[in-house]
């Protein structure tokens, strides 16, 4: 008895103090007074006295009860009173005013999520929470305030994380509870209270019959519990009722509507909601069921676009893979066939549905196409979400660094505005904006480059590179290539033939280097103390005791050599021009070889055209004459391989004898 005494004496003095605290809005006054007792007999009592004194509150307007909640909230981060307080005096407050009252002290608790998502608040008051929303919703209707329920469901959603499994439907299961009752007389329609002038204007009027009535709100049932839609029976049963409601919204038209309303507004006076376009657009939560109101509902809108949501809504169920379904709850093929019509053509109603029906088409598409990962996500079981960890130091440093890149959309259109094209690589699109007419780049002096003989062996010579240079297969293909138009050493005919074609290589680059060293030492006078010194050089490991022999052999070739090296080997322009005058063809030999070519489309496939470019030889030269004369022009100043013998050679395989002869006998 005295135990309870001390505590109600405790609970007064703290309720005195606190009303002091919180009308000068002091609370070091609240916590230095309970410094010297217990604080579990301290939390109790401050718990009490918060709400005692929120009794005398309640008289008091919204912003005062907010201002109590708050400095209570302040109490629990100084560890005067425990967590669960402030939610324990929002729903005191709930239970006690009004709705309406309600409706606008639940933005508090809105705007204080984050609050409550604290670590010392979450996990003491999420439960009270819950608690209280649902208190809130039990007296709420879900017609007539629904606004106020979808607050509290979205403060919700946003309150707790998506891993509480306390707001999922992990199984799948419906509202049942969901029913809706329809029925009446059987042979009232909406015409016998609709004015004859009506009637005559409308031409698209639907006659609403009971049995589509009945049909349509039917339908209500399989919306609700979509598992009746794998029973055979009721299969056969949905499909009949869909068919006939779908083919009342095709030929019922709201355009016709709209024009109605139009000629209407006509004889009205024009307001400021008119003038602006803010007539408010009305929802209702559930439309009511009565035969005579059908037909109206048919001409609204919304309400169209409500049942045809649904049909959405329930073909997407049956056709996606849901973790709780049965075995035999699968669609048949006629029916998945069945399905995707019938989305088509819900989809095209959609669209025709003023206003901005195609807009809301998209936008429906768009929400049940998300609607797909959520569904994969809860097949999944559900995994937590968990926050990316933070970068290191040195990571935020560098991604801090880095500038933020420019959309390609805005690159691409500031390089259009300068006539120019974007290629997404800088060294791409400055190549590709270096000359308006790429093919006439192409044929520039500046990319017609051949490197000197005795550069490119040079680069086999390098300590430690010479055995991996001339067994590489690129490097080796263009030695060969270079060989070929340079060196009079690729046509000396032996009886050795070639076993490896890298010591084949090894031994043309030092070819290659004692002519270019005698070639140099000439002229100089220095021919013969310039070969001793390339023999000294040489290895002779595999030689063995014929280093003499070897020696005379050498110098009778390099005897030879020496007549044919000619005075310059870097003159390049003077070796290509040779070789022009030499390989390529003449104007006289172009004129006497284009009118024998009797297939100059296949000649130019074999010489490496492509069928665009054959079409665009086509259509840029009138005749066959100036085609092939035109093809064989380019083909010689693009193909480095292009030559009198060459054209022969691949002519002769052709079966072009007649061209062949006349190119022979020109001159």
């Amino acid at each position: 008895m005295s135990e309870k005494m001390g505590f109600e004496t405790l609970r007064a003095k703290y309720k005195d103090v606190l009303s002091k605290a919180f009308s000068t809005n002091n609370i070091d006054l609240l916590d230095s007074f309970s410094k010297n007792i217990n604080e579990s007999d301290r939390k109790a009592a401050m718990d009490q006295a918060f709400r005692d004194k929120l009794l005398e509150l309640l008289i008091e307007d919204a912003e005062t009860l907010e201002s109590y909640v708050s400095f209570c909230i302040e109490s629990c981060r100084r560890h005067m009173v425990t967590p669960t307080m402030p939610v324990v005096l929002l729903g005191d407050i709930f239970d006690a005013l009004t709705l309406n009252k309600c409706e606008k002290m639940f933005t508090y608790v809105e705007n204080g999520v984050n609050i409550w998502k604290e670590e010392l608040f979450f996990v003491a008051c999420k439960n009270n929470l819950l608690r209280m929303c649902n208190d809130l919703l039990r007296r709420l209707s879900r017609s007539q305030n629904t606004v106020f329920c979808g607050r509290i469901l979205l403060f919700l959603a946003k309150f707790f994380p998506f891993s509480e499994r306390s707001g999922l439907n992990i199984v799948s299961e419906f509202n049942l509870e969901n029913i809706t009752e329809f029925g009446g007389d059987n042979t009232s329609t909406l015409k016998d209270s609709l004015d004859e002038e009506m009637m005559v204007e409308e031409k698209t009027k639907l006659n609403i019959d009971y049995n589509l009535y009945c049909r349509f709100w039917s339908l209500q049932d399989f919306f609700r519990n979509p598992n009746t839609c794998y029973n055979k029976i009721q299969w056969k049963t949905f499909v009949a009722h869909s068919g006939s409601v779908l083919s009342a919204f095709s030929s019922y038209k709201l355009e016709a509507i709209e024009l109605q309303k139009s000629k209407m507004n006509r004889l009205k006076p024009v307001t400021d909601d008119d003038m602006h376009g803010t007539k408010e657009q009305h929802y209702f939560a559930k439309f009511l069921t009565n035969q005579k109101l059908l037909e109206l509902q048919l001409s609204d809108s919304n309400f169209r676009r409500c049942v045809l949501i649904q049909f959405l809504i329930l073909f997407q169920y049956l056709s996606s893979s849901v973790k709780f379904k049965m075995e035999t709850q699968e669609l048949k093929k006629d029916q998945t066939d069945w399905v995707k019509e019938t989305t088509a053509l819900i989809y095209r109603l959609l669209g025709e549905t003023p206003p901005d029906g195609q807009q809301f088409a998209e936008c429906v598409q768009h929400i049940l196409k998300r609607e797909e990962h959520w569904n994969a996500w809860k097949n999944d079981g559900c995994p937590e979400f968990q926050k990316p960890k933070p970068p290191a130091a040195g990571e935020e440093e560098i991604r801090k660094s880095k500038v933020r890149r420019r959309p390609v959309g805005d690159i691409i259109k500031e390089y259009e505005g300068q006539q120019k094209c974007y290629l997404g690589n800088n060294d791409l699109t400055k190549l590709w904006n270096l000359c308006p007419d790429n093919l006439s780049a192409c044929r520039t002096k500046e990319r017609d480059f051949m490197p000197s003989l005795h550069s490119y062996m040079a680069t086999a010579l390098e300590p430690g590179v010479g055995a991996r240079r001339t067994a590489d297969g690129a490097w080796g293909w263009r030695a060969l290539r270079l060989l070929a138009r340079r060196s009079p050493h690729f046509f000396i005919h032996t009886n050795t033939p070639i076993g490896r074609l890298p010591d084949y290589l090894a031994d043309m680059v030092k070819r290659v280097t004692r002519d270019a060293a005698l070639a140099e030492s000439s002229s100089n006078g220095d021919a013969a103390s310039a070969i001793k010194q390339e023999l000294k050089q040489e290895p002779t490991e595999e030689e063995g005791g014929e280093e003499q022999m070897e020696e005379v052999v050498i110098k009778e070739e390099d005897n030879n050599d020496m007549e044919q090296v000619p005075d310059s080997t870097n003159d390049e322009d003077d070796d290509k021009a040779a070789r022009t005058r030499v390989t390529m063809l003449t104007p006289a030999q172009m004129d006497a070889l284009c009118p024998a070519l009797g297939d100059w489309k296949k000649l130019a496939a074999k010489l490496g055209f492509k069928p665009d470019e054959i079409q665009y030889f086509e259509t840029e030269n009138a005749t066959d004459l100036l085609r092939a004369k035109n093809m064989l022009q380019l083909w010689c100043d693009d193909d480095e391989d292009a030559s009198v013998e060459n054209l022969l050679y691949i002519m002769e395989g052709l079966g072009m004898a007649e061209a062949c002869e006349a190119l022979r006998n020109a001159k």
